[in-house]
């Protein structure tokens, strides 16, 4: 019995469950990955670092080692009356007033948060346009023609009723580096 239902659950299960996941779902089974040139440059479900304040910073990863480390998915644990918290919130309004100073805009607070994961790969619209200014200005572009880039790049709630609607950073700065 021991033999049989290791063979079932070890083996003919999981082969069966890769099989059905890479004949219905073969994208999201190989992670979602984007691809450019036939090189993957990220997946669509993990943040990517941006520090070049040409482009749209995402989320604060809590990820140890390195940020995003999506072999150390965890989010920081720190309450909101932690000063490791507060120290860390304050940098990063110092860091994002650093990089726009005429941005007198309240910050949200996605941008100074990690999420649950430490690993999010969205931002509001809130967050996106915050970043608008600074990023049009640094790109030579109009901040109507960016937030019209922003737009095209919103995904809606999904089935229209779950989440709110949000911002895949990497895939917008990927279309703002292919932009003219």
């Amino acid at each position: 019995m021991l033999l049989a239902l290791t063979l079932v659950t070890g083996v003919v299960f999981p082969l069966m469950v890769t099989g059905l996941a890479q004949a219905l779902f073969p994208h999201q089974a190989n992670g979602s990955l984007i691809m450019e040139d036939r090189k993957a440059v990220g997946s669509e479900l993990i943040g990517q670092p941006f520090d070049d304040a040409k482009y749209f910073w995402g989320r604060p990863s809590a990820t140890a080692a390195f940020p995003y480390n999506a072999a150390a998915s965890s989010g920081s644990n720190l309450g909101p009356t932690n000063p490791a918290l507060q120290d860390a919130v304050e940098a990063r309004i110092g860091a994002l007033r650093a990089a726009d100073p005429g941005n007198a805009a309240p910050i949200p607070v996605d941008l100074v948060t990690a999420s649950g994961s430490g690993l999010d790969p969205h931002i509001s619209i809130a967050a996106a346009l915050y970043q608008v200014p600074r990023v049009a200005r640094l790109r030579g572009m109009s901040e109507e023609a960016l937030r019209a880039v922003v737009a095209k790049y919103t995904k809606g709630r999904q089935l229209g009723i779950f989440g709110e609607p949000r911002v895949n950073v990497l895939e917008l700065n990927l279309a703002l580096d292919g932009l003219p």
